[in-house]
């Protein structure tokens, strides 16, 4: 059986810290670590406002925080931002008007990410309808200034993590 996009947002388990005694490479330092879940990333990203853009290490820090760990694993957090992308593409699919701003997401430098449903070129449309300028510099294409169009989330509550 297939599992759908809003199948592997939903069925996740509860978001974990994991204590890492010594290093497991460059982005697995010594310290308390958390692997989240589909459904936090989701809560967050639902905040960021229209023409505003969250950078995946200030997510990572928003949830490291929520759960009083060092820092947030950078490669489940990727997975799951493309998880909750796809879910949000198959609700809309299915006809819901108003899913979850996934392309809002961006990398610490600006640059879009092609790994997100329809690509950086899809994500580039959708900020460029919502007054975020994006330069299209080759095969790159990044925010003219992601500072300027930077959005800090608040702390995200206990009862906004599950669904």
């Amino acid at each position: 059986m297939t599992r759908t996009a809003i199948d592997k947002r939903d069925a996740t388990g509860p978001a974990k810290v994991e204590v890492l005694t010594k290093a497991k490479g460059g982005n697995y330092p010594p310290g308390k670590m958390l692997v989240s879940t589909p459904l936090e990333i989701e809560a967050i990203v639902r905040r960021i406002p229209e023409g505003r853009v969250l950078t995946l290490g200030a997510l990572r820090a928003a949830l490291a925080r929520s759960h009083k760990a060092d820092y947030t694993c950078p490669i489940t957090t990727g997975i799951f931002l493309r998880i909750v992308g796809e879910a949000a593409e198959e609700e809309r699919a299915a006809g819901k008007t108003a899913v979850t701003p996934y392309w809002r997401v961006v990398r610490d430098d600006g640059t879009l990410i092609d790994k997100l449903p329809g690509g950086d070129a899809a994500q580039a449309r959708r900020l460029e309808r919502e007054d975020v300028h994006v330069m299209h510099l080759g095969a790159r294409r990044r925010l003219s200034d992601v500072d300027h169009y930077a959005w800090s989330p608040p702390p995200l509550k206990r009862s906004a993590r599950p669904r």
